[in-house]
């Protein structure tokens, strides 16, 4: 197989656990501060009821979500160690009596290695860090932060409920206690330019971030995003505008970053628009033809 022009994650992955380590999507039920009215700003713009989420909470536990993944994913990727991405909505927002039992239940597999905690920067206190720093010890911790965008005026622009700074903060008491991070960021979002969007990913190396998602903004029905688009206040990026902006966003990171993911997967049945989001391998084969036939490789423009 044909080495990619960045450090994507089966890569990282298997060269620290010596086999297919697969990732298992997983729905706790937890909430979001930006949605419930603790922070009073009614979620971001682009993101509806579910959260990024399944829905399987309300009848499946993580036990039982986990052995379903888990045999349909040793068949379809020979995987042998999986990791628990805790994905939908916000999964350290919660009392960390709740969180122990959560990330306890999924860590009790002898096949789970690890966990991947997707969460907001400004729902991170010292306590939960200091659990998952004990944690770390005997497994893989991975905090996914979503940033979207190191730009303030377009964080208000989106709804987002916290700044640059709750970042910064998040970031930092994280590495202090020894744990990986992941920065998910969005190419596309209302009023960004070309320049903002490579702005981003230098930001992301000056902070130290170990691994990056990269997601193209899509609209999903019922968000407020949805309501611009048809207000036509909003044009998503076209797939000729998406593919080199990664590629460039890539080679302005640094060569030892993980690269998680470079485009989004939407539901079928909530997206708007635009259409071209759906053919994922397509856009994945792409980003990859772009980058190679203009040599582009990570960390080729990243600022030293």
């Amino acid at each position: 197989m044909e080495q990619k022009p960045y450090l994507d994650l089966n890569t990282f992955l298997r060269g620290r656990f010596g086999c297919r380590v697969q990732k298992i999507s997983l729905d706790a039920g937890l909430g979001c501060p930006n949605r419930d009215g603790s922070k009073g700003r009614g979620g971001c713009v682009y993101c509806n009821e579910q959260g990024s989420g399944t829905g399987k909470a309300a009848t499946q536990s993580l036990t039982e979500q986990l052995g379903s993944a888990k045999s349909f994913l040793a068949r379809r990727y020979k995987a042998g160690k999986f990791l628990g991405y805790f994905q939908s909505f916000s999964n350290t927002y919660a009392p960390l009596s709740t969180l122990k039992r959560l990330y306890g239940e999924v860590l009790a597999d002898p096949d789970v290695v690890g966990l991947c905690i997707g969460t907001r920067p400004d729902c991170v206190d010292e306590a939960t860090l200091d659990y998952l720093a004990e944690l770390n010890r005997d497994h893989l911790i991975w905090l996914e932060y979503g940033l979207q965008s190191a730009h303030e005026a377009t964080l208000e622009a989106i709804n987002r409920g916290h700044g640059v700074d709750a970042f910064r903060e998040a970031m930092c008491l994280s590495r202090e206690r020894g744990l990986l991070t992941c920065a998910h960021v969005v190419l596309g979002l209302p009023g960004e330019s070309r320049e903002d969007i490579l702005d981003t990913a230098r930001f992301l190396a000056e902070q130290e971030v170990d691994a990056v998602k990269i997601h193209g903004l899509y609209v999903v029905r019922g968000t407020r995003l949805h309501e611009l688009y048809n207000e036509g206040r909003y044009r998503p990026l076209g797939r000729e505008e998406y593919v080199p902006l990664v590629g460039e966003f890539i080679s302005r990171l640094p060569a030892g970053m993980v690269v998680q993911r470079i485009t989004g997967d939407p539901h079928p049945q909530e997206l708007i628009a635009p259409e071209w989001m759906l053919e994922k391998k397509r856009n994945l084969e792409e980003i990859l033809r772009h980058m190679r036939d203009r040599g582009q490789v990570q960390g080729a423009l990243a600022e030293r």
